[in-house]
């Protein structure tokens, strides 16, 4: 198995979920906007030219929550990562395995590009307030349901590196979390799992 991977990018969900499965798998390591990504060569195997993408055999498939709903089903035997359809936890599993590229994630990139990769000149200001508030109200229902929850579909599941990154991400971005000790505490306790500690330290 083979990720090609980028640090403070969502292939840290990937090696965060191959590493709790307790996988073995090679890492191509990249940097965000390394140009090797625009090679033909790369861009054969993502046209758009990211990452991450996961090999396994003759498998390629390079969407994170793809990858990790491929991973639940076809390594997650024993269910520790994944409730059973029938299970009253499924539904929240679903859920919250797709709010983060839903809901955070969309204004989190307008931000990322308003702030960060546009030039001054060209930013906008009202594409960034209209981010901002959307990613706001996003992390406000995410706190709201994690009153009194460890984890987002009762234990901890593959949801929870999916949505779980997504928190990560906007806080490292400079989100306010006061408003929000669900999600911060939430937060906490996934930058204690190991699993989560090594998939952001990949040194290949």
């Amino acid at each position: 198995m083979k990720l090609f991977y980028a640090p403070e990018s969502r292939a840290v969900r990937t090696a965060w979920l191959l590493n709790e499965l307790k996988l073995k798998f090679e890492v191509v390591k990249f940097y965000i906007g390394d140009p090797k990504m625009r090679a033909p060569e790369y861009l054969e195997k993502n046209p758009m030219g990211r990452v991450p993408i996961l090999e396994d055999g003759n498998v390629r498939i390079s969407e994170s929550t793809a990858i990790a709903q491929y991973l639940v089903a076809r390594y997650d035997n024993d269910g520790m990562l994944s409730p059973h359809p029938e299970s009253q936890d499924f539904p929240a599993y679903l859920q919250w395995m797709h709010f983060a590229e839903g809901m955070i994630m969309p204004p989190v990139n307008t931000i990322v590009v308003e702030t960060i990769l546009l030039s001054p000149e060209k930013r906008n200001e009202v594409n960034l307030g209209r981010a901002t508030k959307l990613l706001n109200r996003a992390l406000s229902v995410l706190d709201t349901y994690l009153e009194g929850k460890d984890f987002l579909a009762g234990k901890f599941s593959a949801a929870d590196t999916i949505t779980g990154h997504a928190c990560i991400v906007t806080k490292n971005l400079g989100a306010d979390l006061s408003d929000k000790p669900n999600i911060a505490s939430y937060r906490e306790r996934l930058l204690e799992r190991q699993a989560l500690k090594d998939a952001l330290d990949i040194k290949q």
